[in-house]
């Protein structure tokens, strides 16, 4: 683990619940008493997808990486080893997840249904959340223990848009807990791995890891308090911001109808184009 790695994670998740809570906003005011939640929002055409198309390079490289770097690593922590394992487990999760989508959407195998790649969805968080934090304790525990709750919440969000799609709130929930994911993944990476940004009083988690356990080095034991109080206000902290956030956005799109993003593709769009139509009056005949 390190920040390059942390940074990553940040801009792929922030980017990705940014991007979904546009499109899920979006689609939801233009009709929600016809809202039903997408696995993706695919737009047109299909060029403008980089950030599918890229993700499907980049994780399995990320995946790979990983097992190089458990194979590599020389060290006596062998908790720590087998963490390099079990991300590369989870990416390859998330990895399959979208080529699952991508299979879908481009043969358009309607068998497969949205709810069982949300429900593969569910699986993968459920992966994330088991195999999150190993052998960590203390503050970096606890930082890392947030990451597995929010995984947790994803997790919850896909098994119930899978139930039910037409559930606008568990999207939103969702979109936003990937966005305040990756801001904590940032704060984790710059308050562990970061000498700059460290805990006052800690060294940076890398320094003197141990057989078992591992924690931040502390100089006082009233330093670590002070660090856990301060990552769990934190954490608050970026909770609030990121409600606040969206929900103004919500608000901002809801009044101005110009700054909304444009249609998605997909077949409940197009049934919703055709029953547009269908509801459509016809012109009135006029009598001469």
């Amino acid at each position: 683990m390190s920040l390059a790695t942390h940074f990553s994670a940040f801009v792929i998740l922030f980017t990705l619940g940014i991007h979904r809570l546009l499109c899920c906003i979006c689609n939801y005011l233009k009709n929600p008493s016809l809202y039903r939640s997408k696995t993706w929002y695919f737009s047109e055409p299909r060029w403008k997808n980089l950030d599918l198309y890229s993700l499907l390079i980049i994780l399995p490289i990320a995946s790979f990486s990983h097992v190089f770097l458990f194979l590599a690593f020389s060290g006596n922590n062998v908790v720590y080893k087998f963490s390099f394992l079990q991300q590369s487990l989870v990416i390859f999760f998330f990895w399959v997840f979208l080529i699952l989508i991508v299979v879908k959407e481009s043969f358009d195998l309607y068998a497969i249904l949205d709810s069982l790649v949300y429900s593969f969805a569910g699986v993968c968080f459920a992966v994330e959340f088991l195999m999150n934090g190993k052998g960590l304790v203390g503050v970096s525990g606890g930082m890392y223990g947030h990451l597995g709750e929010l995984a947790f919440i994803c997790g919850g969000c896909c098994l119930c848009l899978a139930v039910k799609p037409s559930l606008f709130f568990v999207e939103f929930l969702f979109s936003c807990v990937l966005v305040l994911k990756g801001t904590w993944v940032l704060q984790v990476g710059l308050s562990l791995y970061t000498d700059m940004f460290s805990l006052d009083g800690c060294e940076n988690l890398l320094v003197g890891l141990s057989k078992g356990k591992n924690d931040v080095k502390c100089d006082l034991e009233e330093n670590k308090l002070r660090g856990t109080a301060l990552m769990n206000l934190l954490f608050i902290v970026h909770a609030i911001v990121v409600m606040i956030v969206s929900f103004g956005l919500f608000a901002l799109l809801n009044r101005d109808k110009r700054m909304r993003c444009g249609d998605t593709s997909g077949p409940l769009l197009a049934q919703v184009g055709s029953e547009d139509v269908l509801m459509r009056p016809l012109p009135e005949l006029e009598l001469e």
